[in-house]
């Protein structure tokens, strides 16, 4: 496997086949590159994997699209899936919490509601009074960035952070709210507490601001047959464009030619390019670009990641009685082993109309730091799954089919300070022409936050750098796509 950057014209390697490194090749092959795509693992889409249980077509990775975003929509429908879009037929949810499934509530931005009404029946008596308290106290400076956690807490009160936002946000990030920040996971809310007196003005102004876009349609949508073919759709696409998608083909050296081109070496050959998008997690980012951006490499050393696995079960549809709506949320200060929980057959028409007889149900475990619970065995995953979701909805059957899908250190956290991280690793970059990075270690974790770091990405070594100026500055919001994301 050999290359130059001399024929066939502009030469450009994607180091990575997930989302991100698919949509940056698609990108590219609009700026008229020749495009090669390396893959160290044997198949492509990442965190998106699309897979069966009991003979029907699940996703066991991400589930779901932000459709009020471009990126991820656009994508699917160029390359052929724009007639599989569906939104979900249900986007009812609950949080199990304070001893019993309670509706989601309304009128909040990522659990921060915009006022103490928002979140009756949720929260104590006590905790609703503390919501109110806000109007009275002095202004909070929050600087630079702060964790999102600390600031509601700060504002309102702790247990709107423990029963409300906890949850939202670790079906995103997998985190501690305490910890993440708000400036890169609620970006909007944190524009606005800057320049609102309160918490409540600040959420208030930011749901005045969405309104007022009169955006219309589904927040979200998934694909039939799950979102986890949307990544095998783009490699169809690129590959019946020429791209070349090679997998099982790790990229072990990646270094400057003395004519500004790159050298890279995969699976024992040598590839030349004229640039490369380096769209792998940031630890072997890091690895790939300690010889040529040591600086880069040190930033993106230090990006923590979170752990998790999904547990698939699915049921006989007339043993299995399941409240309605897509499913629900559980605080950690529940105590429960499970976070939360999809009924992918009530969320999802397409399951149900290709499967009338069962019931398909996921449940996530782990969240960033908690590693006890993911050392045990599959068994025991599933059989604590079974444990918490009889004693949320009362479902008592055994499921005829069960699968435990393991993301080991699937998720990067965006802690306080992750917009500087992010920009010192692209200032590192800024001298090294014909390089760029994308993923959901920069600009948002959602499928369409990956996309719009690529498209990002790919402008940026063609000399374009408006893309990732904005994304450095106003990262992409990612939104937790229902119970159980």
């Amino acid at each position: 496997m050999s290359g130059t950057h001399t024929d066939g014209g502009r030469h450009a390697v994607v180091v990575g086949a997930g989302i991100a490194g698919l949509a940056a090749a698609h990108r590219l092959l609009e700026h008229g590159a020749r495009v090669t795509v390396l893959e160290a693992s044997e198949r492509v889409g990442g965190k998106l994997l699309p897979g069966e249980i009991a003979g029907a077509r699940v996703d066991l990775g991400a589930e779901s699209l932000l459709a009020r975003r471009p990126e991820a929509v656009g994508l699917a429908r160029a390359v052929g899936l724009a007639d599989r879009l569906q939104p979900p037929a249900t986007a009812s949810a609950a949080l199990w919490t304070r001893g019993a499934l309670r509706p989601m509530p309304k009128g909040h931005v990522m659990g921060v509601p915009g006022t103490a009404a928002a979140l009756a029946g949720v929260l104590s008596d006590e905790g609703l009074a503390r919501i109110e308290r806000d109007a009275e106290l002095p202004r909070t400076e929050i600087g630079d960035d702060v964790a999102i956690g600390s600031h509601v807490a700060e504002r309102f009160g702790r247990e709107v952070v423990d029963r409300l936002v906890e949850p939202l946000l670790g079906g995103v990030y997998a985190g501690d709210a305490y910890r993440i920040s708000m400036r890169s996971a609620v970006p909007g809310l944190f524009e606005a507490v800057r320049t609102h007196a309160t918490l409540g003005e600040a959420v208030r102004a930011v749901q005045a601001k969405t309104a007022a876009a009169q955006r219309t349609g589904p927040v979200f949508t998934g694909v039939a047959g799950g979102v986890g073919t949307l990544p095998l759709a783009v490699a169809d696409s690129l590959r019946a464009r020429g791209v070349r998608i090679l997998t099982g083909t790790p990229v072990t050296d990646l270094c400057r030619e003395p004519d500004d081109g790159w050298r890279l070496v995969a699976g024992g050959e040598v590839l030349h390019a004229d640039a490369v998008v380096v769209a792998v997690p940031a630890p072997a980012a890091a690895d790939l670009l300690r010889a040529e951006a040591p600086g880069a490499a040190a930033e993106l050393s230090a990006v923590e990641y979170a752990s998790m696995a999904l547990i698939t079960l699915a049921y006989r549809r007339d043993e299995a009685r399941l409240p309605e709506g897509s499913g629900f949320l559980v605080p950690p200060v529940e105590g429960r082993g499970i976070k939360a929980s999809t009924f992918a057959s009530r969320k999802w028409g397409w399951i149900a109309e290709e499967n009338p007889d069962l019931h398909v149900v996921r449940t996530s475990v782990g969240r960033h730091g908690e590693t006890e619970i993911l050392h045990r065995d599959d068994d025991e995953l599933v059989e604590l799954s079974r444990h918490d979701l009889k004693a949320a909805t009362g479902l008592d059957a055994a499921p005829v089919a069960a699968r435990v899908t393991r993301w080991d250190d699937g998720l990067p956290q965006y802690p306080v300070g992750h917009h500087a991280r992010v920009a010192r690793v692209r200032a590192h970059l800024a001298g090294l022409s014909g390089l760029a990075v994308c993923g959901a270690a920069y600009d948002g974790v959602g499928v369409p936050a990956c996309i719009a770091s690529a498209y990002a990405a790919a402008d940026q070594i063609s000399g374009d750098l408006r893309a990732v100026q904005e994304l450095t500055a106003h990262p992409v919001r990612s939104l937790h796509g229902g119970a159980g994301e």
